[in-house]
C-alpha cells in the first residue's frame, strides 16, 4: 500500500494525516463521550466523494436521532469523511479515513469512549478500525464483511450487527460468519436480523432509526441495552442464538 497501513489501531502514511477525515455535528464544550457515523461507498473509486453524495444523505436520519437522543448528555457526535468513493482494495481507504478520524478525535477530546455507528463500507470500516484505542463499541449497519477481514482486534469491544434478510448487496451470511469468528476471538457480539429489510434500509426506516440510536447511547452508558441485546453478550462465544436475533418493531421513544 506504500507507505499506508490499516492495523486496527492507527492510521500511518501522510495520505491518512493530510486529509481532515473528522467533521463534527455536535461538538460539546467538555464531551466525555463520542459517536462517529460512517457512511457507504464502492468496492473500487478513487474520485472525491461530490456534494451530492447519497451514501451520506442516507445516515442523515440517523445522525438526527443521535442528536437528539445525546441532547445534553455532552456526547459529542461526528462523521468520517473519506478521500475516495471506494475501498480499493488493500488500501483500504474508508479504514484509514476511520483511523484518521479516530487519531484526530483523541487529539482533540482526549480519551473519551467513542463509539461507531457504519453502514455498508462504513460498516467494514468501522468494523476494521475497532481496535483504535477510543473505540469501545460499534454499530455495523448491513456491513460488508468479506471472509478475509481480520477480527482478533476487536477482542473486549461491544459488537452490534444489523443486517437486513432480503440484502442483496452485502450477504447477511458473510455478516453471520464474522461475528462468529469475532466472538470466537473474545468480541462480545450481537447479530440482529432486521426481517424484511435491504441494503438500503428503506424498508422499517424508523425500525432502523431507533435502533440504532437505542444502541448506541446504550453502549455509551446513557441508557440500559434491551434485554435481548444484553443476553445476547453474555453467551458463550460458540452460541449461534447470539446472531439471529430478530428486530422487533421500535416504539418510538
Amino acid at each position: 500500500m506504500s507507505g499506508e497501513t490499516v492495523d486496527g489501531g492507527t492510521a500511518t502514511g501522510s495520505a491518512a494525516t493530510a486529509h481532515p477525515a473528522l467533521r463534527w455535528r455536535v461538538r460539546p464544550e467538555a464531551p466525555r463521550a463520542a459517536v462517529l457515523v460512517l457512511h457507504g461507498g464502492e468496492e473500487h473509486n478513487f474520485s472525491r466523494p461530490g456534494p451530492i453524495n447519497l451514501p451520506l444523505l442516507r445516515m442523515h436520519g440517523f445522525l438526527r436521532s443521535l442528536s437528539r437522543d445525546t441532547a445534553g448528555a455532552d456526547v459529542a457526535v461526528g462523521t468520517v469523511r473519506y478521500r475516495h468513493r471506494g475501498w480499493n482494495g488493500q488500501r483500504a481507504d474508508a479504514a484509514q479515513d476511520a483511523l484518521a478520524a479516530l487519531d484526530e478525535l483523541a487529539r482533540e477530546l482526549g480519551g473519551v469512549p467513542t463509539v461507531l455507528v457504519g453502514h455498508s463500507m462504513g460498516g467494514r470500516a468501522a468494523l476494521r478500525a475497532g481496535g483504535h484505542p477510543a473505540v469501545t463499541g460499534l454499530v455495523a449497519l448491513a456491513p460488508w464483511c468479506p471472509p478475509e477481514d481480520p477480527c482478533e482486534h476487536l477482542a473486549d469491544r461491544d459488537v452490534l450487527l444489523l443486517h437486513g434478510d432480503r440484502d442483496k448487496v452485502t450477504p447477511p451470511a458473510e455478516t453471520r460468519a464474522f461475528a462468529a469468528r469475532s466472538r470466537a476471538a473474545g468480541a462480545r457480539v450481537c447479530g440482529y436480523t432486521v426481517t424484511g429489510s435491504g441494503h438500503a434500509m428503506l424498508q422499517r426506516i424508523p425500525d432502523w432509526h431507533r435502533a440504532t440510536t437505542h444502541l448506541a447511547t446504550a453502549l455509551l452508558g446513557l441508557r440500559p441495552l434491551p434485554a435481548e441485546t444484553a443476553s445476547a453478550l453474555a453467551l458463550p462465544p460458540t452460541s449461534p442464538e447470539a446472531l439471529t436475533l430478530p428486530l422487533p418493531r421500535q416504539p418510538r421513544s
